[in-house]
């Protein structure tokens, strides 16, 4: 179940170092307060409380905004192949997005359960999810397509 929780942490930070973190964080939490069986359902909970608990604080910090050119990620430092893709194209999506993904396809939780732990509305949670897909057809669409004519790479919207 931590192994599950951890994978559930990634889709959320899109960052292994802190999802080890939040992980662990969570986990540390539900054994302080006496939790003898720890409920998947409780833990993930525990998990996207304190990610949103993260996001609260940075937002407090006031940071310093890019421009648009140096905030794309150099895929030439990415693993290379599709699992490097495929990282490229979810660190894309809102983590919101990659939290339904990850509990819809890799944890295979219902749209009904979904709703239920993250409490929103399934309609909510169907759409979300199909348009999380839609993007990462859209993504690859442009990753499969040659480069412009002018040999730059098209930058994504």
């Amino acid at each position: 179940m931590v192994q599950s929780g951890y994978r559930y942490a990634v889709s959320l930070t899109h960052n292994h170092h802190d999802a080890e973190d939040l992980a662990q964080q969570a986990w540390y939490k539900l054994q302080r307060n006496g939790d003898e069986s720890i409920i998947r359902g409780r833990f993930f909970t525990t998990i996207r409380n304190l990610f949103i608990d993260s996001i609260r604080r940075k937002k407090i910090v006031e940071f310093e905004v890019l421009p648009d050119e140096e905030v794309l990620v150099d895929k030439s430092s990415e693993e290379p192949g599709i699992a490097g893709d495929l990282d490229f194209m979810l660190g894309r999506l809102k983590a919101t997005e990659r939290e339904l993904l990850f509990l819809h396809c890799a944890e295979g939780y219902t749209a009904e359960e979904i709703a239920k732990l993250t409490e929103r509305p399934r309609g909510t949670i169907l759409s979300s999810i199909s348009r999380a897909k839609a993007k990462l057809r859209k993504l690859a669409a442009k990753e499969a397509s040659p480069p412009s004519e002018s040999g730059e790479e098209k930058a994504f919207s």
